[in-house]
């Protein structure tokens, strides 16, 4: 009988994938071929016979390595979204519009000291641990893996980061096309201190949530598995 796994992975030479995965794709093609190749002996057709009618089924190899290839990359966009893009995107959308529902309603800022001053909404960042968790298990039930879902809780302190990160280079744009001279280190200042109240305080509450989304979800999936040995 001939070596399917080794013949596979000759016709598969150059598959863009990592090492596991080419090892799965290698395993499941061989057993598919086997079991046609062990079907058609049973049909009566000698081995060389069997083999050819086996390896017919595949018409063109390096079309067939283009397919696979495509595929996987499709699965792991399509894994990203739900398990990545989707709960983060959430999490950020749901906290935005709790936090204007407080403004709208009245409350104000409240300093909060953390190695520097920053003013954030007290209830609102109370509410951050629940849509930290709540970001960090959709993620996992998308079956993503802890730092993934630990990634899309913290996905609003990260796209907050991002955009006081562009202040920088924006506002020394703006100084540059104006021509002025502006003092752009009290600017950087200020920034840099109510990046700790709107950033890294939030980011804790969030990572809290998350954190503790994680742990129930593990005990959860360990007693379940349990209950079923």
């Amino acid at each position: 009988m001939p070596d399917w796994h080794e013949l596979v992975r000759q016709r598969l030479s150059g598959l863009a994938l990592d090492a596991a995965e080419k090892q799965e794709v290698h395993a499941e093609l061989a057993s598919h071929l086997e079991e046609s190749y062990e079907s058609f002996r049973r049909e009566g057709l000698s081995e060389q016979a069997g083999l050819n009618r086996t390896l017919a089924q595949v018409e063109n190899w390096q079309d067939l390595r283009r397919k696979i290839c495509a595929a996987k990359k499709e699965h792991f966009m399509q894994s990203r979204l739900r398990q990545l893009w989707i709960p983060g995107f959430l999490t950020l959308i749901l906290s935005m519009l709790f936090q204007f529902a407080l403004q709208k309603e009245g409350f104000q800022p409240r300093i909060v000291s953390w190695v520097g001053p920053g003013t954030v909404l007290l209830p609102w960042l109370v509410s951050l641990p629940f849509f930290g968790s709540l970001g960090a298990y959709i993620s996992l039930k998308g079956g993503g893996s802890r730092g993934t879902a630990l990634l899309a809780t913290i996905f609003p302190v990260l796209a907050l980061t991002a955009a006081f990160l562009l202040m920088f280079p924006i506002g020394l744009m703006i100084q540059w096309v104006r021509g002025s001279q502006g003092d752009f280190s009290i600017v950087a200042t200020v920034l840099l201190r109510d990046g700790i109240g709107w950033l890294l305080v939030p980011g804790a509450a969030l990572l809290a949530g998350g954190f503790s989304a994680v742990i129930l979800f593990i005990r959860r999936s360990s007693s379940h598995h349990a209950v079923i040995v």
